[in-house]
């Protein structure tokens, strides 16, 4: 099979090893684009991760093309309608960072709650006071977990090992699970006004598209914190600013924001001309005041970026190549919807 690999790291790369001895395989760092698509039509298999975008104008580029493995377990960076048209199969990985992203979770509620990033860089500074770093203790707190799949199911775990009082949204609820692990259900707006910490873990999709907006942020309590390690698309970023600007939030813990492709490469807006009155230059300008708020921690869709999480990624993947190449695919996305359980990167 003629295989490429998009957005390869060096780590990868060295897994494209692994496969060269049977494969005729080609690694890039580039993400897939209409424009670095050109450079690889002839190829049967392509395996993305989430930065690349492949819709219909993309693919049209691989009439070959019979399956895509991406390296994440959301798929929303692929048209998958367009993919079951064409008798394209889709695979993803689906449990890669179960606690690798529902520790990155706490790792960004602790930073928040005791002000580590402020702390840290005031003492390298040579700075030792400990004017305005009193933080909070996470005990006795009620955190709001929704989309309580495998990633939420773990933070309800270490939620409860904190001595936390646990609240779930799903669509999916398990009340048998839920008296045996000591939280309750309820729904989005009960949980949005119960709760001092809400923290997402939904997948993208029209029912999530902005499913923590103006509506939302006026629900919670004064004081509330958010954190969002799922999708940017699913908090609209300008009513997170006007949020963070009234007082509404007490502070914010994001690994993800919406238009990341443009965030990384802000000069491409220029270069493509871009109409700067788009809704994507809009979130642009709000991912930015959002850098401005000290009570803000944002890290770069870095949650699932464990050694262990990583491995299962690689190894998932080419299991899930050679199980298509035998005839017997697994991991099979059948729709464009994510289902409940398949979430973050």
């Amino acid at each position: 099979m003629k295989i490429a690999v998009f957005e390869a790291q060096q780590w990868e790369q060295a897994a494209c090893v692994r496969m060269a001895s049977t494969h005729e395989i080609a690694c890039t760092e580039d993400a897939l684009t209409d424009k670095s698509a050109g450079r690889f039509t002839d190829v049967e298999i392509i395996s993305p991760f989430v930065h690349s975008r492949l819709d219909a104008g993309t693919l049209d580029a691989f009439p070959r093309l019979r399956l895509i493995a991406t390296r994440s377990t959301g798929y929303d960076h692929i048209d998958i309608d367009y993919c079951m048209r064409r008798g394209v199969t889709v695979c993803n990985v689906p449990d890669y960072g179960d606690s690798t992203v529902a520790e990155h979770v706490f790792a960004l509620l602790l930073g928040l709650a005791r002000k580590i990033v402020e702390a840290v860089d005031r003492t390298r500074r040579g700075r030792f006071g400990q004017a305005d770093l009193r933080g909070f203790e996470l005990k006795g707190k009620t955190i709001g977990v929704i989309g309580a799949g495998r990633i939420g199911m773990r933070v309800i775990e270490i939620a409860s090992a904190f001595g936390m009082d646990v609240i779930a949204v799903d669509v999916h609820a398990d009340a048998t699970l839920a008296k045996k692990r000591g939280f309750v259900y309820a729904s989005l707006d009960e949980a949005l006004m119960r709760a001092d910490i809400i923290t997402l873990h939904v997948p993208a999709g029209p029912s999530t598209l902005g499913l923590i907006s103006d509506r939302e942020f006026a629900l919670m309590k004064p004081g509330a914190v958010l954190i969002n390690t799922a999708r940017g698309s699913v908090v609209d970023v300008e009513a997170l600013v006007r949020a963070l600007g009234d007082g509404r939030l007490s502070a914010v813990g994001l690994d993800v924001l919406p238009q990341e492709p443009a965030i990384r490469d802000e000069a491409e807006i220029f270069r493509t001309g871009v109409n700067l009155d788009t809704p994507a230059l809009q979130a642009l300008i709000a991912n930015h005041a959002l850098l401005s708020f000290p009570n803000v921690i944002v890290t770069p869709h870095n949650a699932y970026n464990t050694t262990e999480a990583v491995g299962r990624i690689i190894d998932t993947t080419i299991d899930n190549i050679e199980a298509f190449v035998q005839g017997e695919p697994k991991n099979v996305v059948t729709s464009q919807a994510p289902s409940p359980q398949g979430q973050d990167a």
